[in-house]
């Protein structure tokens, strides 16, 4: 008789951090290699080519039904499956529900769940806290791509929102370019400002001159890397506005959220990038062009410029080619790169297999049983 009993590990946030998941620099390490991976197309996610970011559930305005939920500000339930292949050979989905009202209710924004499943019998392996996996596996990305796109021996970071995005794309940074030695920081309040200098103060002493500044441009203003973590309503008119003549030339945009810039800078000057082609070319399917004005990732503005006919398939590289050296950083010399980042979960799938095998090296966690012999077979 084969043996059907199903257990699988159950691992909460506490278990989660013992296990390392706020290892940025592993993490960081994690991503490069899932990205030479994604470069070579072995992957896929849901949607009818694989590239889809996943699938949401949205409310009406004015629901029909009593009990159903009222659409508000980030409002939704979101299921991102996906199989991640090479080294890490894994299925697995993030699930979760979101909903701005729930810092009144001490809560972050979003809840979010990773379980991680057998690629052939679909069996559960790991269901796990994510809401630090997702965080940090976000910030991890910006330091990929400043590994391969930021200006060699960068001294200056140009912060644009400092949030939680900005502060784990910082730690990411400092280990992609460990010559960084000066922030500059534009935010909204005084209190995430205050607070994510001493972040900065307490985790990276390198940094020997840490500046708040006024305005954008005075961010970007002989910035090697400005990073964009700033938040916005939809709409093209809401985002941050970056001009080219505010940017050192070579310099590079890192952009984990919305942003808006000139149509005729990005069409003939920019180095354009992002995290995945396809994963872009869903987007620009799923909403009503132009799809810049519903996802503010400046990634989708790319394929908005294309679909105008203002540029091309080839105008646009993926980080992963970069990567695996088909593609260079840049065309011609000082080219400003603007590296867009929207987020995808066979990253979720990396490292959340990164930290579940940590988990069982540690003992950590707690076995669930799903059944000793299924009911129905």
């Amino acid at each position: 008789m084969a043996n059907t009993k199903i257990d699988f590990l159950y691992l909460n946030e506490q278990d989660m951090i013992k296990a390392g998941v706020t290892d940025m620099n592993a993490c960081v390490d994690c991503m490069e290699e899932m990205f030479k991976i994604l470069g070579r197309g072995d992957y896929k996610m849901a949607g009818q080519n694989g590239n889809s970011h996943g699938a949401m559930v949205t409310f009406p305005e004015n629901p029909e039904f009593p009990n159903m939920p009222k659409d508000g500000p980030d409002r939704r339930f979101m299921a991102m499956p996906a199989y991640l292949g090479g080294k890490f050979d894994i299925a697995g989905m993030k699930w979760y529900g979101s909903n701005a009202e729930n810092r009144t209710k001490g809560l972050p924004r979003s809840i979010l769940m990773v379980m991680l499943n057998d690629k052939d019998t679909g069996a559960p392996i790991c269901l796990m806290s994510a809401n630090l996996l997702s965080a940090y596996r976000t910030g991890a990305v910006p330091g990929v791509g400043a590994k391969y796109l930021a200006p060699k021996n960068s001294k200056t970071l140009g912060i644009i929102g400092p949030g939680v995005m900005s502060k784990t794309s910082l730690a990411s940074f400092v280990y992609a370019c460990p010559t960084l030695d000066t922030i500059k920081i534009k935010g909204r309040g005084k209190a995430s400002i205050d607070n994510f200098i001493d972040y900065a103060q307490t985790n990276f002493p390198q940094f020997k001159t840490i500046t708040v500044v006024d305005s954008i441009e005075a961010s970007c203003a002989d910035s090697d890397i400005v990073c964009v973590g700033s938040t916005a309503p939809a709409g093209i008119e809401n985002y941050p506005y970056i001009d080219e003549k505010w940017l050192k030339p070579g310099s590079l945009v890192s952009a984990p959220a919305v942003l808006n810039m000139d149509d005729e800078f990005l069409t003939k000057r920019a180095r354009k990038a992002l995290e995945n082609y396809g994963l872009y070319e869903c987007w620009a399917e799923d909403y009503t062009y132009p799809a810049h004005a519903a996802v503010g990732i400046i990634g989708v503005k790319y394929f908005d410029l294309m679909r105008d006919g203002k540029i091309k398939r080839e105008d646009i590289i993926d980080l992963g080619d970069v990567i695996n050296g088909v593609k260079p950083a840049r065309e011609f010399e000082n080219q400003i790169v603007i590296n867009s980042v929207g987020g995808m979960p066979v990253e979720d799938l990396a490292w959340g297999l990164t930290v579940y095998n940590n988990a069982v090296a540690k003992g950590l966690g707690t076995s669930l049983n799903l059944w000793d012999t299924p009911a129905l077979a």
